[in-house]
């Protein structure tokens, strides 16, 4: 946000503004043109549809979207990530965060529809622990920040109208909640408050905590200022100025810096290291800003003193190092945390242009070579911790650094990071954080600030005035990028006494104080300063890191293959793969096999590819190992099968689930035509009111689904055409989708390999009328009907086939015995190994697969449990058997009583 000047003489305004005419006449001819930055402004706002309509669709109103599994993150529900977690209160987080961003890119509809959304859904509440220092930047930020873009649009009389603060009133709401937490003799924070029962006791599961993070404790102030001035209500900005007021008592007098963490009692430093990175970045942040937004010196004069420290013990240009606050000459560790990259945009605030500079330029030096900033690196630019969760801090930067110095080079800088997000980062369902910006691997997160904060900078960088619906220039940004009106610092407050006597403004150094606006003495006197500055931190970095990052080759300046996408049918992406050296090696059971030979490939950016696109391949497969559904069932209920013939099949992850149906689909069998089902069906008269059998192959599984539920089949059978296949010997496939949406699919899918296949088809090929049940498990075989009909048979004639005993298939399903009267539908859970190898189904990369253990012939297994077991029933005509009836009893209970073991435990494995 661009508004010192706004708050500084107007004499200073007029020789800043002068000296960015300056800057912007004399800056290289190798401009972007303007359709070229309307090109990737455009394309910021795609971007942004594309995170917030999978939020709305696949998550909300969860917190935020696991974008990996399309699904919502609700806490509680997914295993703990620790206190990554204290952000999420089942409050809706991410539409929270992103009201503004909507108004921002002129999505005002939208912005309506989110606001009655909030309104209508979400509740503060919550009996869940939650950050302060989150839930204020985040919640109260979004919730005020939707408030002032509310209240613009309907003073702007066309949109809006119907708004009456309310948004604000949840804003006070929220301020009273977390409230509690600063009811400490220090006036810190705790760090975590219950949301309804606040902090201390029995309920609350917190309050015991006595530490808490320097920017926990002193990032405040924006927001319940804001909120006091907008309500009236002072108490919110005087235990945010306490606060602070501590925090400043309790610097280092001799070195002016700041540890990381404090007894939030005591006030002692519990962790003496002091940077400008985690931990501590906001606290300097909320001190210029505060100075900004609220017009009060005070501000400005801590924040100069400390600015002077950092630079002169923390700044050495490039780099930025953590030091002792007692020995602040003596290095705490030799690494840097990506969230000091909004340094560079608060040093532009302040006016130091050269070392934002620099520094800046380091970072996107790190960023060149890493495709993002790795959480941590360490100073000869290597990585430290390679996690990166789409963090918006370098971004932010970016646009600072353009905003001051007109340089294009920032724009080619902003794109770069446009490419990377899109190439690396975005999924079908969202972007996805990376695990390992070496591998490329991904995490199934999206946090809040992505669309609260990337968005906006991204889309202000590449953005004309005219392209806003408001002069952005009367607002300031929070730490999360929430816009607060300006217009704040005229609002009226009464300040308490002990507030203003607290504040130790009488021991201060009037030398240090700088009363100026940015310092524009070292603003590029020539159109080459900016890149004097730049080249000798790119040399610095190749030296100590250097990346063969040639322009891309004829041929392969595209994005690369992502594994989402891939089928191994398609020539084409056959072609992408060769070039990045990856050879397909095809299995007798149909599956194909992925091996990466790098030097094979045609170029080392080719082999780097095809590296991530096997990470990515694995990553994917261990995805859907975790998320297997159980197999499924085709169970032949016709005449003279009654249910006794069960073949195990595979489950597709689209159309109707049959684990949620209690009849399953019942229907009789019909081949399609053509057989592939690749193309609209020629005999849909036939298939109408059926289930459709399909040969397997030729087009994608989603595909033939299509076209047989609209010739009116009511599910159906892809039988595989590799010949000798078996779910005996080959791991079960789970059907993908075809890489969009199946929300149209509203039939059951069903996959079977050749030898059950094949016994469907010669059961249609003898008998014609094939009557079969698709269901989650196989069902009882027609009660007393059927017991009676083999019975009466029994009698008249010798056992026929309805009596005859039951084709054993290795069916999980169905683990049959030589004895009629015992059949069940349990079985124990398969065995889920996970290959080494990347195996794949030739004609959809994406199946799942199950490994299962093949279960003995004649094994005995119970019926469902409650009912009475077969034997006990009143006895049959049996052959003559020397054996004691008592004992085979005895022996068939004890058999059915460990299967039923077995049966339970999976039934709990399941859930």
């Amino acid at each position: 946000m661009w508004t010192l000047e706004r708050s500084c003489a107007s004499v200073m305004q007029t020789s800043w503004l002068l000296l960015l005419l300056l800057a912007a006449f004399l800056r290289p001819v190798h401009c972007m043109s303007r359709e070229e930055r309307h090109k990737l402004r455009d394309q910021v706002v795609e971007m942004f549809d594309h995170a917030y309509s999978n939020y709305m669709n696949h998550a909300y109103p969860a917190d935020e979207l696991m974008p990996l599994t399309c699904r919502g993150r609700v806490r509680g529900l997914e295993p703990s990530r620790g206190d990554v977690d204290d952000a999420l209160g089942k409050f809706s987080l991410t539409l929270i965060d992103a009201l503004d961003t909507l108004v921002l890119l002129n999505k005002t509809e939208e912005f309506d529809a989110a606001v009655r959304r909030v309104l209508s859904d979400v509740r503060l509440d919550n009996d869940i622990v939650v950050s302060v220092f989150e839930t204020n930047i985040r919640v109260l930020g979004g919730l005020l920040g939707g408030h002032s873009m509310a209240v613009m649009l309907r003073e702007g009389g066309r949109h809006m109208m119907w708004y009456q603060d309310e948004l604000l009133h949840m804003a006070k709401d929220l301020g009273l909640r977390l409230l509690p937490a600063f009811n400490t003799s220090s006036g810190l924070p705790y760090p975590r408050v219950n949301l309804r029962h606040g902090v201390r006791g029995p309920a609350t599961r917190t309050g015991t905590e006595t530490d808490t993070c320097t920017a926990c404790a002193g990032t405040i102030i924006l927001e319940f200022a804001a909120l006091s001035r907008f309500t009236g209500d002072p108490i919110f900005e005087d235990h945010a100025r306490r606060a602070l007021d501590f925090l400043w008592e309790k610097r280092q007098r001799n070195s002016n810096l700041v540890g990381t963490t404090i007894n939030i009692h005591s006030g002692e430093w519990v962790r003496r290291d002091s940077g400008v990175g985690a931990g501590i970045d906001s606290y300097y942040e909320y001190l210029l800003k505060a100075y900004i937004l609220l017009g009060d010196d005070l501000f400005l004069q801590r924040f100069n003193i400390h600015y002077a420290s950092i630079m002169k013990y923390i700044s050495q240009p490039p780099l930025l190092l953590d030091v002792h606050i007692h020995k602040p000459l003596l290095p705490a560790r030799t690494w840097m945390d990506s969230l000091l990259a909004f340094f560079p945009g608060l040093q532009v605030l302040k006016g130091d242009i050269r070392p934002a500079i620099e520094t800046h330029e380091m970072l996107y030096q790190v960023t060149r070579k890493h495709n993002f900033l790795p959480e941590a690196f360490t100073t000869d630019f290597r990585v430290h911790w390679a996690q990166h969760p789409l963090r918006p801090e370098f971004a932010e930067s970016t646009y600072f650094l353009y905003k001051a110095t007109g340089d294009p080079y920032y724009l080619e800088v902003g794109r770069t990071v446009l490419e990377n997000l899109n190439r690396f980062a975005r999924v079908p369902c969202g972007f996805a954080a990376m695990k390992d910006v070496r591998t490329g691997s991904h995490e199934d997160r999206m946090d809040s600030f992505f669309l609260a904060e990337m968005f906006k900078y991204l889309f202000l960088l590449f953005a004309d005035a005219d392209d806003m619906p408001f002069d952005v220039e009367d607002y300031i940004f929070t730490t999360e990028a929430h816009l607060l009106p300006l217009s704040l610092s005229t609002a009226a407050r009464s300040r308490s006494p002990s507030a203003a006597n607290s504040t130790g403004v009488k021991e201060l150094d009037d030398s240090n104080f700088d009363w100026t606006c940015p310092n524009t003495r070292l603003l590029f006197p020539d159109p080459a300063f900016p890149a004097n500055l730049r080249d000798p931190i790119k040399i610095a970095v190749d030296k100590s890191c250097p990346r063969p990052l040639p322009p891309r080759e004829p041929g392969m300046g595209r994005l690369p293959l992502r594994a989402q996408d891939f089928m191994a049918n398609n020539p084409e992406h056959l072609e992408l793969l060769r070039r990045m050296g990856v050879s397909l090696i095809h299995l007798k059971d149909g599956r194909v096999q992925l091996v990466q030979h790098a030097s094979q490939a045609v170029s080392a950016i080719a082999a780097e590819d095809g590296m991530r696109f096997m990470q990515e391949m694995m990553e994917l497969s261990s995805q859907q190992q975790r998320e297997q559904l159980p197999p499924r069932a085709v169970q032949i209920v016709s005449h003279p099968f009654f249910g006794r013939v069960v073949l195990t099949a595979g489950p597709a992850q689209f159309g109707t689930d049959l684990s949620k149906s209690i009849t399953g689909v019942r229907g009789f069998v019909m081949a399609a035509e053509p057989y592939s089902g690749c193309a609209e069906l020629t005999n849909p008269e036939s298939v109408q009111g059926r289930i459709a059998l399909l040969q397997r192959g030729q087009c994608m599984f989603a595909e033939k689904a299509r076209h047989i539920q609209k010739a009116g089949a009511i599910g159906g059978i892809v039988i595989d055409d590799n010949e000798g296949s078996s779910s005996d010997t080959a791991p079960l496939f789970q059907m993908a989708g075809d890489g969009r949406s199946t929300d149209d699919v509203s039939l059951p899918l069903l996959f079977l390999f050749h030898k059950e296949g094949n016994i469907l088809l010669e059961a249609q090929k003898e008998y014609r009328e094939v009557e079969v049940l698709l269901s989650d498990k196989a069902r009882d075989r027609g009660g007393d009907a059927e017991e009676e009909d083999c019975a009466t048979e029994e009698k008249e004639h010798e056992p026929g086939p309805a009596c005859s005993p039951s084709l054993s298939l290795s069916s999980p399903f169905l683990s049959l015995s030589s004895s009629p009267s015992l059949s069940s539908s349990s079985s124990p859970p398969p065995d889920q190994s996970q290959p080494s190898t990347q195996e794949l189904d030739q004609s959809e990369a994406e199946e799942g697969e199950i490994e299962e253990e093949e279960e003995d012939e004649g094994e005995v297994v119970p019926p469902k449990e409650g009912s009475e077991p077969d034997a006990q029933k009143e006895p049959k005509e049996e052959p003559a058997s020397d054996k004691d009836p008592n004992k085979l009893l005895d022996a068939l209970l004890a058999d059915w009583q460990e299967d039923l073991e077995a049966f339970r435990q999976m039934e709990k494995d399941e859930l």
